[in-house]
C-alpha cells in the first residue's frame, strides 16, 4: 500500500457504478472492495465511495441521464493520461466528460469538466508539455 497525501469521499447510491466511473474514466484502482464501501487509488491518492445509508438514499434521484449537481461547493480533480480517453470511458460508465470544445488550458494542463453517473461534479485534466 502506497502512502496516501490525500483523498476525498464520494457518497453514493450505488457504489459499485460509481466505483466503476472512477476506475475507468479517473485511472483509479479499487484496492479495497467491502460491502457499503470500495477504496480506489492512484499513487497517494485515495477516494473513497461510500453506500449512502438507505433512509437517505430514498430521498434521492437520479435521472438517467444523471444531472450534475452544480451546486456544490466543491469539484473533484484527476489528473488522467489522456482527456479524450476519460471522455470515452465516462460516457461507457453512465458519466460524462464535457466535449473537446469546453477545454481550457491551465498553467501547464489541458482542463476538462464532467460528472459520475450520479451528477457529481469532476474535473480531468491532463499533461499539456
Amino acid at each position: 500500500m502506497t502512502s496516501i497525501l490525500g483523498g476525498a469521499t464520494v457518497f453514493a447510491k450505488d457504489v459499485e457504478r460509481v466505483s466503476r466511473f472512477y476506475e475507468a474514466a479517473c485511472s483509479l484502482v479499487v484496492s479495497v472492495r467491502e460491502p457499503g464501501f470500495h477504496v480506489l487509488e492512484n499513487g497517494p491518492l485515495q477516494l473513497v465511495v461510500v453506500s449512502i445509508p438507505e433512509h437517505i438514499a430514498r430521498e434521492i434521484q437520479v435521472s438517467l441521464p444523471p444531472q450534475r449537481r452544480e451546486d456544490t461547493a466543491l469539484k473533484l480533480m484527476f489528473v488522467v493520461a489522456s482527456i479524450a480517453g476519460a471522455r470515452e470511458a465516462a460516457l461507457e460508465r453512465g458519466g460524462i466528460i464535457d466535449p473537446p470544445e469546453r477545454e481550457w488550458q491551465f498553467q501547464a494542463m489541458r482542463v476538462c469538466d464532467g460528472h459520475d453517473p450520479e451528477g457529481n461534479v469532476i474535473q480531468v485534466r491532463e499533461n499539456a508539455l
